[in-house]
């Protein structure tokens, strides 16, 4: 049985602002944005290409707004990710560069923190210790 990671809770002060932010500087998709009663909103955005998804809202979990763990996401060209970023006006840092990836990171406007990886071509030995060619899945997770 496939146990799929699909939605992440990430905690805003403004949804407005958060949403605004998460679609017009970083790219993500608007897949939903619903009151289904007084005093809970839930909104569902997407990375392009993501099977994961991240919801933000009101009503929809206790923790304090800038409090999700790191979240990451992974791309095929950090430059290119870099350059997007930048250009929306979002804060991103350099390119940092290291032998297990390239990274940039950048935060939302409650802080929650986001780094954006990519992973270069090569192997990587799995828990059998035999070589293989990696690549990023869903949600970011590394897949053969």
């Amino acid at each position: 049985m496939d146990w799929k990671l699909e939605l992440v809770f990430v905690p805003v002060s403004d949804v407005d602002r958060a949403k605004d932010f998460y679609v017009n500087k970083v790219g993500f998709n608007a897949d939903y944005d619903e009151r289904p009663m007084e005093g809970l909103r839930f909104v569902q955005l997407t990375p392009p290409g993501s099977g994961c998804s991240i919801a933000i809202g009101e009503g929809l979990n206790d923790a304090p707004p800038g409090t999700a763990p790191s979240l990451q996401l992974v791309v095929s060209d950090i430059q290119a990710a870099h350059k997007q970023l930048k250009d929306n006006g979002v804060d991103v840092s350099d390119v940092d560069v290291q032998d297990w990836g390239h990274f940039v990171h950048f935060a939302d406007p409650d802080g929650n923190k986001w780094a954006v990886q990519y992973i270069p071509p090569g192997p990587t030995a799995d828990p059998a210790g035999s070589a293989r060619q990696a690549g990023p899945g869903p949600c970011g997770r590394m897949e053969a």
